[in-house]
């Protein structure tokens, strides 16, 4: 097979081909291309809680329940996600964590494009703002035990577990999980400086969505926010939907995080969704703004996730020229790759066929023609 387009590197006409779900090889074309379709790798979404009215973290009469969020996905360009389960009761958790892997077994769309799960607590802190609108009542200290029991049950799957450093045995469980390929995340933290610098020592190499997660008001410094970003060894996703982060915050994160900065959605199974009121069975009683902004009923300044997608934080950084498009697709596609599995190359020859093909229009926005996941096309417009 073969797919036409301009490299969102560097805009030049190529043509890929693929066989067996492999690139064979990827050519300078003469064939005229109207300038505004980019081919691009696939993006990897690393942070996804739902999407289009369905939730991984609620229990379903059938697991195949969750199949859409998969296809949906693929609309948007995203080949990679990882289905992330929040803090929620023990049993509960590997409840959701069964039905994926059930989910997995039975649907292959969703088994390729799942290729890992996000464990984001319980072990966050329990604190006000940095717990942000997961529930305290289930919020507990890590526990190595657990973990090893729910990635038996994960068969493996589970990748990154989201922490926080403030707790008295986090060093062990971090180096622990390090031990046993599980990446650690910094996140929904409380942490002082020196127990953010023993987690890096002891092997987090990630903050997730860096800026949220956090009190309202912090002190100038020290705080949690500058400790994070002064570590070389951390790199960092953010949430780029307009509302998480102001532009300038993104600057500066881009200027110190350099190429370790990625882009996540953190979408909640109210993304897609008509603009309301809504009850969440974790997060409670939530408001979606006719603006895309998703926050805690009680309090406007506490959010509760995205209503957003990973293909529109690429977007918004285009428009708002926060960063080329070539730097903008890459935080959503090759780095998180790279983060996740080191040896997976994306937009080689003899890479996996992950692609999108988009249009470029005129604000900036991309919108998706084509998905290619290994090598089978999985969406077109």
């Amino acid at each position: 097979m073969k797919i036409q387009g301009n490299s969102y590197r560097d805009g030049s006409a190529i043509e890929i081909s693929f066989s067996e779900g492999i690139i064979d090889s990827i050519s300078e074309t003469q064939t005229p291309l109207d300038q505004n379709l980019i081919l691009g790798p696939g993006f990897t979404d690393i942070q996804v809680n739902g999407y289009g009215g369905i939730d991984y973290n609620e229990v379903q009469s059938d697991p195949m329940n969750l199949a859409s969020i998969s296809r949906l996905l693929y609309q948007e360009g995203v080949t990679t996600h990882f289905p992330t389960i929040i803090t929620n009761d023990p049993e509960q958790i590997s409840q959701l964590i069964l039905q994926i892997v059930s989910l997995r077994k039975s649907d292959e769309l969703s088994r390729m494009s799942i290729e890992g799960l996000h464990i984001e607590g319980p072990f966050i802190s329990p604190m006000d703002g940095p717990r942000g609108a997961h529930p305290k009542e289930f919020i507990i200290a890590p526990d190595w035990s657990l973990v090893q029991k729910w990635q038996l049950e994960a068969k493996g799957l589970i990748k990154i577990i989201t922490l926080s450093a403030e707790w008295e045995n986090a060093v062990p469980f971090i180096e622990r999980c390090v031990e046993h390929g599980i990446l650690v995340s910094i996140g929904h933290t409380n942490a002082t400086h020196q127990q953010i610098l023993d987690a890096v020592d002891a092997g987090a190499s990630l903050s997730t969505h860096l800026g949220n997660g956090a009190h309202p008001i912090l002190a100038r410094h020290p705080n949690y926010i500058w400790s994070q970003l002064s570590q070389d060894d951390l790199g960092a996703s953010i949430i780029a939907d307009g509302f998480h982060l102001p532009a300038e915050v993104i600057q500066v994160f881009q200027k110190v995080k350099k190429e370790d900065l990625m882009l996540v959605s953190d979408s909640v199974s109210l993304s897609g969704m008509p603009a309301g009121d809504y009850k969440l069975h974790i997060g409670g009683e939530v408001t979606l703004t006719p603006e895309g902004k998703l926050h805690l009923k009680s309090n406007p300044s506490i959010l509760a996730g995205s209503a957003s997608n990973i293909r529109s934080g690429v977007s918004f950084l285009i428009k708002n020229k926060l960063a080329s498009l070539a730097e903008a697709w890459e935080m959503a596609s090759v780095r998180p790759e790279k983060l996740v599995n080191a040896g997976h190359i994306l937009f080689k020859e003899g890479a996996i066929a992950d692609l999108i093909l988009c249009r470029k229009q005129e604000d900036g926005k991309l919108e998706v023609l084509k998905t290619i996941k290994h090598g089978r096309e999985v969406f077109s417009a």
